[in-house]
C-alpha cells in the first residue's frame, strides 16, 4: 500500500468516527456516496483523483451544521491534514475546496479548481434525486421542521432558519442544483434526478390535497410545471 492509499484509509477511519450515529443525512454513507461519485467524475474529467477523494472524504467534517462554527470545523480538518499529509500543496487545495464548496444559500463564488468543482458536484448530486429527498426529510426531522405548511411564505427567512419547512427546501435549494453543476458528467446525472424530484413533488401535493384518486392524463403531462411553480 503506497502513502496515498494509507492516507485515504486513515481518512476513512477518521470520518467514520466523526459521523458515527448521525441522523441528519450527513452520515458516513453520505460521505461514501460522495467519494464514489467524485471518483467517477474525476476519472471522466482527468482530474487529480487523490485530491478529489481526500476532499470528498473530509468535506463534511467542517460543516457548520455539525460544529460550533465553520471556523472550528475547518481547524479540525486542518489539524488532521497537518498530522497525516506532508505535501503542503495537497493540504492547501483540500482546505480551499472544503472551505468554499458549500451551497450557503447560493452566495459562495464558483469553485476555482477542477478538483473543487468535481467534489462540489458530487456533494450536490447526493442532495437531489431519490437519495436527496430521503436526506432532506431526515435533516428536517433532525431539526424539528414541519414537512409542509400550505400558504406560508418563507422567502424572508434566513437560509439556515429552522422555522422553514422541508418542502420549502426543495424550492430554495434542491430544484436549483441541476443548473449549478460544474462538469458535463454531473450535468447529465443531475437531469434524471431533477425530474424525479419534480414527479415526487407532484405526487406529494396530490396526496396532501387528497386528489390522487382523481388525477388525469393532463395533470401528469404538466407535472413539471406544477411542481416547480407551486405556491406554498
Amino acid at each position: 500500500m503506497d502513502r496515498q492509499q494509507q492516507i485515504i484509509k486513515q481518512a476513512e477511519q477518521f470520518v467514520q468516527e466523526v459521523h458515527s450515529g448521525d441522523g441528519s443525512g450527513h452520515d458516513w454513507w453520505h460521505i461514501h456516496r460522495v467519494r464514489n461519485t467524485a471518483l467517477a467524475i474525476a476519472r471522466k474529467e482527468q482530474a487529480d483523483v487523490f485530491v478529489c477523494e481526500l476532499a470528498a472524504l473530509l468535506h463534511d467534517v467542517a460543516d457548520e451544521k455539525l460544529n460550533p462554527s465553520k471556523e472550528a470545523g475547518l481547524l479540525r480538518v486542518r489539524s488532521w491534514l497537518d498530522e497525516h499529509v506532508s505535501d503542503l500543496s495537497v493540504i492547501q487545495e483540500v482546505m480551499e475546496i472544503i472551505s468554499t464548496m458549500s451551497y450557503n444559500g447560493g452566495k459562495n463564488p464558483p469553485m476555482s479548481t477542477l478538483a473543487g468543482q468535481i467534489v462540489q458536484d458530487a456533494d450536490r448530486l447526493d442532495a437531489i434525486g431519490a437519495i436527496g429527498i430521503a436526506r432532506t426529510f431526515a435533516f428536517g426531522g433532525s431539526r424539528g421542521r414541519s414537512m409542509h405548511e400550505p400558504g406560508q411564505d418563507f422567502s424572508d427567512y434566513d437560509y439556515r432558519s429552522r422555522g422553514k419547512t422541508t418542502i420549502y427546501h426543495f424550492y430554495e435549494k434542491l430544484l436549483k442544483l441541476k443548473d449549478l453543476m460544474n462538469t458535463r458528467h454531473a450535468q447529465k446525472l443531475a437531469e434524471s434526478r431533477h425530474e424525479y424530484m419534480l414527479r415526487y413533488l407532484e405526487q406529494f401535493y396530490r396526496e396532501w390535497d387528497a386528489t390522487d384518486e382523481h388525477q388525469d392524463e393532463q395533470t401528469t403531462t404538466n407535472s413539471g410545471d406544477m411542481s416547480e411553480n407551486r405556491i406554498f
